[in-house]
């Protein structure tokens, strides 16, 4: 579906590092700031355990799970928005991101110094907040002065807009993101061509040394305290292990390496589970001898929605699905049993997919 997340933060907090144990592409991770000069593009696999119990019961040549892109880009810095640093002018690669990961260094490493003097995630945060939102500003801004020229014109909708595009810009000026702007959801349309970066969903990542992977340091706890009144996830990874087990290929070593630090599995795979659901996506599953695969779509989209996910002609030919629930399924573990039972289904073109649903979609082309 060309969903995808972005991740930022500033120089040195680990965004590469943590990109590269989310990423199937891996990307040079350095200690200088702004010693990158392009953003890193690459794509997530979903964990997703179901996909595996389903190939025990249904044995195929191919297995693909769900997959989000996925954009790194260069360390931000303070002033980016008027050119500091190198990351302002890769900001564009995030612009059609549909939600945002924020790195906040939350380690001490008197190896790798803070460009800012000191080590304080909540500075950072607000750092890196206060950047895009004046970048958010000029965009505003800009609109703005194309809608009093469509005034002149005789539009009947520029000055309404300019009105709702006013109350945007007062609450950035305010120093809050466009995303809690007092505006109605009609209203809000009128920013939707804007890909406003503080629009977006976001979520933070915490990014702690060895010694705090299993509890809060002094560091998140600030951070979880910041945003206390704030609908965001904020999650504690250890980048630094994370990277280590994701070099790993053998899964009994991955298990081990997990046992030694207390973990059951990789940090990483809750942080992908939550931008998967940050991102109000869920899968559903088509399964045969060929391919077993999850494929992503939207929560509420119909059957005809969801085959176009597969492919176009698929909706456009759409005549029904043939639904099972993946927990139909497991527990009576064929096709055949689930049609006994009385829980295959037969749907048409209202149906809305459910999170887990095995579909074979019926179409004419």
């Amino acid at each position: 579906m060309g969903l995808n997340c972005g991740i930022i933060g500033l120089a040195n907090s680990g965004k590469t590092t943590l990109f590269n144990c989310m990423s199937n592409t891996k990307a040079e991770a350095t200690s200088y700031a702004f010693a990158t000069n392009k953003s890193n593009i690459g794509v997530i696999s979903v964990p997703d355990p179901r996909l595996d119990v389903l190939t025990e019961l249904q044995p195929t040549d191919k297995v693909v799970p769900a997959t989000v892109d996925i954009v790194d880009v260069p360390g931000l810095t303070k002033g980016s928005s008027r050119g500091e640093g190198v990351g302002n002018a890769f900001l564009n690669d995030i612009k059609s991101a549909d939600a945002l990961i924020y790195v906040l260094r939350c380690f001490d490493d008197e190896n790798l110094p803070h460009m800012d003097g000191s080590v304080n995630p909540v500075r950072d945060w607000e750092t890196v907040n206060f950047e895009l939102q004046i970048k958010d500003i000029d965009t505003i801004e800009r609109k703005i002065a194309r809608s009093e020229k469509l005034i002149k014109t005789g539009n009947k909708d520029a000055k309404k807009d300019i009105e709702i595009l006013t109350v945007y810009k007062d609450h950035l000026e305010d120093f809050l993101p466009a995303r809690t702007a007092p505006v109605s959801k009609d209203d809000a349309k009128v920013i939707d061509d804007l890909f406003l970066y503080s629009a977006k969903p976001v979520m933070v990542v915490c990014n702690v040394n060895d010694d705090a992977a299993l509890e809060d340091n002094e560091y998140v706890k600030s951070v979880r305290e910041a945003l206390t009144d704030e609908d965001i996830k904020v999650l504690r990874i250890a980048a630094g292990i994370e990277s280590e087990i994701a070099d790993l290929d053998d899964k009994a070593e991955q298990l081990e390496f997990l046992s030694d630090y207390g973990l059951t599995e990789p940090s990483v795979n809750l942080l992908i589970r939550e931008a998967y659901d940050l991102l109000n996506l869920q899968s559903f599953f088509t399964i045969g001898k060929e391919e077993n695969r999850a494929w992503t779509i939207r929560k509420g989209m119909t059957a005809p929605q969801a085959a176009g996910v597969i492919h176009s002609d698929l909706e456009k030919g759409f005549i029904r699905s043939e639904v099972m629930k993946y927990e139909d399924f497991i527990e009576l573990k064929t096709e055949n049993a689930v049609k006994d039972a009385g829980k295959f289904h037969v749907e048409g073109k209202n149906y809305i997919v459910q999170d887990g649903d095995i579909l074979h979609i019926r179409f004419n082309v």
